[in-house]
């Protein structure tokens, strides 16, 4: 720790206060992580090369599994090479890009599965002008946003944190630098930065998650409407895959930032942000995966062409 407080180095405590978890955490991330990158490149590589797939929905769809590829390669090697050694140190350069890159990506995910749920709404419920309404113009901007948006607040949020005066603290009481825990580093009040971040979680994280809820109960007056089980079926299979997505992603992302202080986020925090930075990434291929014919079809073509 002396040699790390020389070097300006922050010390990832993680979880080396429950040495006999970190042998099954390496094997359960390394495994989670190689099949993030498996399950997320197959969705761009197919949603890329087959022509059923050029919809509104698989646009998006491929722009999400980009997201998750760069968020968990941003943090897994790091938290990975600290399971396995003694050493629990990252540069400051590395946690300051680090911080960038995963906030960014967070935040760009946030909205971009409020953008896929307006999607969703808009297959449902304007059904005969899907297509004009969700034109390649529209889904070009509506993802430029969630990608802005990203960019945007990591760049206001991750440098307000980062110009916090340290006065040499660098225990770090995570697995990976990220906003609610870097400023329990300061050495000053940081009641104005707590709010900020409460301001910022409820802009990106409330009120795309409002958006979500809006889009999907216009869908079920729709549907109920209808009155068919058929309908029903349809609507479900259309919404079903986001719906668990967004559910799993928010969550657990929500109780971090939303209440950063609660003695859940305190107690249990770790695991919480292990979930949404491994497990979930690893989980939405697969769902999108087995709950959605066009993609098995999709992959059957595929393997049967490589294999032809």
């Amino acid at each position: 720790m002396t040699n790390s407080s020389v070097k300006g180095d922050i010390i990832l405590v993680g979880f080396s206060d429950q040495p006999h978890l970190e042998k099954i955490l390496f094997v359960a991330v390394l495994i989670s992580y190689l099949l993030t990158l498996v399950g997320n490149t197959v969705i761009i590589l197919i949603c890329s090369v087959d022509p059923k797939l050029k919809t509104p929905m698989y646009f998006f769809l491929t722009h999400l599994s980009l997201v998750d590829i760069c968020c968990t390669t941003s943090i897994v090697p790091q938290l990975l090479w600290n399971l396995k050694g003694p050493a629990k140190t990252i540069t400051f350069l590395g946690c300051v890009i680090q911080l960038y890159i995963s906030l960014a990506l967070g935040s760009t995910e946030c909205v971009l599965l409020a953008v896929m749920a307006f999607d969703r709404y808009a297959a449902v419920c304007k059904p005969l002008h899907y297509t004009a309404v969700m034109n390649l113009r529209l889904c070009q901007a509506l993802a430029g946003v969630a990608w802005l948006s990203g960019v945007g607040n990591t760049l206001i949020q991750g440098t307000v944190t980062l110009q916090l005066p340290r006065c040499g603290h660098q225990l770090l009481h995570h697995f990976f630098c990220e906003v609610p825990s870097m400023i329990k580093l300061a050495c000053v009040d940081i009641h104005d930065n707590e709010v900020q971040l409460f301001v910022a979680s409820l802009v990106l994280l409330l009120l795309p998650l409002m958006l979500i809820l809006l889009s999907y109960g216009h869908i079920a007056k729709a549907v109920i409407r209808i009155k068919s089980v058929q309908a029903w079926c349809k609507a479900l299979g259309t919404c079903g895959s986001h719906l668990i997505v967004v559910s799993l992603f928010y969550g657990t992302i929500t109780a971090v930032y939303i209440q950063p202080n609660s003695s859940y986020a305190h107690a249990h925090g770790k695991f919480i942000s292990l979930f949404y930075t491994v497990v979930t990434p690893t989980l939405n291929p697969l769902i999108y995966t087995l709950r959605n014919n066009d993609v098995k079809g999709a992959l059957r073509r595929l393997f049967h062409r490589d294999f032809t």
